[in-house]
């Protein structure tokens, strides 16, 4: 039987042979739940919390598995990426740890917090602007000039294999006490980590329904999916989850995510600052609005969890102060 596209781009083996890689590296952040939430849902939800992450974020581990595997002749020259903020830092903070220098575009509207712990790294930051330049192009030409590898943010089978350990990971440990997802929620902004995620979920839990949460004006997975094809985002569209403004699917991503994904939610910007406020008060959890996406989703009812073993992805907890103390003024509907 001939394989299908998804399996040309991802297997689990990619996702295992990633988890030797990040074996001592990477944390093996843990699966959070609240009783006390769950009561008031009226369904068992449980998180898996990447905020806890190297970087704050689940961005680390497909940066590692990406960069280790450069080769020695041409780890002199470094690492170019961009990225709004997490995948910056998850870049520079692996090309620090394996002894690589970075240079990383990002927006000039990225977090403050995003754009200092990136330099923190180590990195060197170059600015750009979002809305009339493209970060591809900019990209292209600084990894020419320099001779440095990119580090793409979501299309790269490397990439997508680091990001599905998380999944692989919170699946095994639920597992490990019995518990098995009937629903799997993840944030998804390019593609890169719910392809690797629900590779995962389908070779360890293949009956688990597994879903993308995306902000509203950035649905693009969840449009594609219901069209069949890649389609792109409003260009004038805006939202305050910054890490999740991909402008359309990743070609290689939604390969994947055609073939594995049950379907695409969407939350609004409102609901993304609610779930940050609940994240906080039952689970003690730091969590970015990008970040916040899946557990928006599964609080809201965007897919039916009544009843149901729900197992969610909190990807990123890289907020600016200003913003996370806006979300935890908001009135919480339990």
């Amino acid at each position: 039987m001939p394989s299908s596209p998804a399996s040309e781009v991802l297997t689990f083996a990619d996702i295992e042979n990633a988890a030797q890689v990040l074996k001592g590296i990477a944390v093996v952040t843990p699966v959070l739940e609240s009783p006390l939430l769950n009561a008031a849902l009226g369904f068992r939800l449980r998180i898996k919390a990447e905020p806890l992450q190297i970087t704050g974020s689940f961005k680390f581990r497909g940066a590692y598995n990406a960069i280790s595997r450069i080769p020695q002749d041409k780890r002199a020259a470094g690492v170019v990426a961009f990225s709004s903020g997490n995948h910056a830092q998850g870049v520079a903070a692996a090309a620090s740890l394996l002894g690589l220098p970075s240079v990383i575009l990002m927006p000039k509207d990225a977090p403050k917090t995003k754009v200092e712990l990136t330099k923190a790294w180590g990195a060197e930051v170059v600015t750009f602007d979002r809305f009339t330049e493209s970060r591809e192009e900019l990209g292209a030409k600084l990894r020419e000039e320099r001779g440095a590898t990119l580090i793409k943010p979501y299309d790269d089978p490397l990439i997508m294999a680091g990001q599905g350990t998380l999944a692989a990971e919170a699946v095994r440990t639920c597992a490990a006490e019995g518990w098995t997802p009937d629903i799997f929620i993840s944030p998804c902004g390019g593609g890169g980590l719910i392809a690797g995620c629900s590779t995962s979920v389908r070779a360890l839990s293949p009956d688990t329904a597994v879903y993308s949460a995306e902000p509203a004006g950035f649905d693009d997975t969840a449009r594609s999916l219901a069209a069949n094809k890649r389609l792109a985002n409003d260009p004038a569209a805006r939202s305050i989850c910054d890490a999740l403004l991909a402008p359309e699917p990743g070609e290689l991503t939604f390969a994947v995510n055609s073939e594995r994904l049950t379907g695409g939610l969407c939350v609004t910007d409102d609901e993304a600052m609610t779930a940050m406020a609940v994240a906080f008060k039952y689970l003690k959890l730091v969590v970015e609005p990008g970040g916040a996406v899946a557990l928006a989703a599964a609080i809201t009812g965007k897919v039916d969890c009544k009843g149901k073993n729900v197992l969610v992805v909190c990807s990123g907890g890289n907020a600016d102060a200003e913003i996370y103390a806006e979300a935890l003024k908001r009135p919480l509907p339990f």
